[in-house]
């Protein structure tokens, strides 16, 4: 019987923890509401709307209006983008049905040119590359080799090298300058396992496709079709 009772008891405060739960989410989730009548500043102070300047209400306004122009045009260039990289691996993967293969993964690196060559669409994959700890088994490497060498040796050479492991001002090095090093050709076996140390360092963390679309001129130069809003 008081098991009976200890059940009946319980239940509610359940019921009612999750109502307080439910409560809480839904304040956290809905926005601060202005009242009528206010206007909120960037501080989160409401002004009360008739004691805000003509000029201020006016600039709050426009500034709306274009930022409501703004997402709407994102949300548009948004789902076109979608139907534009459907379309280029759809047509990718059905010319290579012609072939009987099926391909995987991402299709980068890839252009697509119009019957006429007036117009061509390129989608590229970009890696983004980082170094591990080998980083700096290389330059240690690469440091006894400077030393090592006499000075007789090509100036321009052991400038190209140090550069290479300069950072900017976020403390990171360039990845560009680094993958350099190992197209020049040095007859030292140290120097051959820095370079080995380099390639082994290589982590990519993430890869980004880009489709560029571009217009030939009368000329025969193809040039970009800018999206950038500042270009267009």
């Amino acid at each position: 019987m008081s098991n009976q009772n200890q059940a009946t008891t319980t239940a509610p405060v359940a019921k009612g923890s999750d109502r307080l739960v439910d409560a809480i989410a839904s304040a956290t989730a809905t926005a601060p509401v202005v009242p009528e009548g206010y206007m909120q500043n960037a501080k989160g102070h409401l002004i009360p709307a008739d004691k805000v300047k003509p000029v201020d209400k006016l600039r709050d306004e426009e500034v709306r209006g274009m930022i409501k122009v703004a997402k709407m045009l994102r949300e548009d260039m948004q789902r076109a983008k979608r139907r534009i990289f459907a379309s280029f691996n759809d047509f990718v993967a059905l010319s290579a049905q012609e072939y009987e293969v099926q391909l995987g993964g991402k299709k980068g690196n890839t252009t697509l040119i119009s019957y006429d060559g007036k117009f061509k669409v390129q989608l590229a994959v970009s890696e983004n590359i980082v170094f591990d700890e080998r980083l700096q088994v290389a330059k240690q490497l690469i440091d006894e080799c400077l030393t090592d060498w006499t000075k007789d040796s090509n100036d321009n050479i052991k400038a190209i090298i140090n550069q290479a492991f300069q950072v900017d001002k976020e403390g990171k090095i360039s990845t560009h300058r680094v993958l350099s090093l190992r197209s020049l050709d040095m007859d030292d076996t140290k120097w051959d396992r820095a370079m080995d140390a380099i390639s082994d360092a290589i982590q990519v963390t993430d890869t980004k496709e880009y489709i560029r679309f571009y217009e030939r001129d009368e000329q025969g130069a193809y040039h970009q079709i800018s999206l950038d809003f500042s270009n267009v």
